[in-house]
């Protein structure tokens, strides 16, 4: 199978009848889903559910996403809503976007890795920890920067901030995240670098 590079093809040959490239997308976006629902509730199973639940949304509606903004913004967007609407019907406690166990539970998702995975896998359980560290805002603004792949303009338009804001936070955000590794993770970051 040819599988189209960027979001925008897959979605144009998904609609033009070349519907198995939608697990192309899904594939691309399923971590992303699943940590956005980990944040909204601290039962896996439920984030679980919640992602089937996205997919299979976005899939219905992929006609309806028109190019606007990324593919991962519109993404987030029926993943919010989602989980919002899940936990009313569940009568589930809302929690926090910004506890401190999410990360943690979205990394170990995944129990099947090879060595240089765990390698990588136990990297970004560090940096998750570190961002764990940071406020609320500046958790946030990493996670949707460098998880969410999302522009500073589509961050802006999430969190409704101007585009030059989020720049100046997140480069703030980065300085304290970078402060936290070499405060908590010295050694590993040196381990890393060498």
């Amino acid at each position: 199978m040819n599988i189209a590079t960027t979001d925008t093809e897959i979605i144009s040959r998904v609609l033009h009848g070349e519907n198995n490239l939608y697990a192309a997308l899904v594939e691309r976006y399923r971590n992303f889903v699943f940590t956005i629902a980990m944040r909204f509730t601290p039962h896996r199973e439920d984030a679980e559910e919640i992602a089937q639940d996205v997919f299979v949304k976005a899939y219905r509606n992929l006609a309806d996403f028109r190019g606007d903004s990324k593919f991962s913004t519109w993404l987030y967007t029926i993943t919010n809503t989602t989980c919002i609407s899940f936990l009313r019907k569940k009568k589930l406690a809302v929690h926090s976007l910004d506890q401190e166990h999410v990360f943690e539970v979205a990394d170990a998702q995944n129990s099947d890795f090879k060595a240089n995975q765990v390698e990588a896998k136990s990297r970004m359980q560090m940096v998750n920890q570190a961002i764990q560290m940071l406020s609320p805002d500046d958790a946030k603004i990493i996670t949707f920067f460098y998880k969410g792949e999302q522009s500073l303009e589509e961050i802006g338009r999430i969190i409704g901030l101007d585009p030059n804001t989020v720049k100046v936070k997140l480069h703030r955000a980065r300085q304290r995240l970078r402060n936290k590794m070499e405060e908590h993770f010295a050694e590993e970051v040196k381990n890393i670098a060498d």
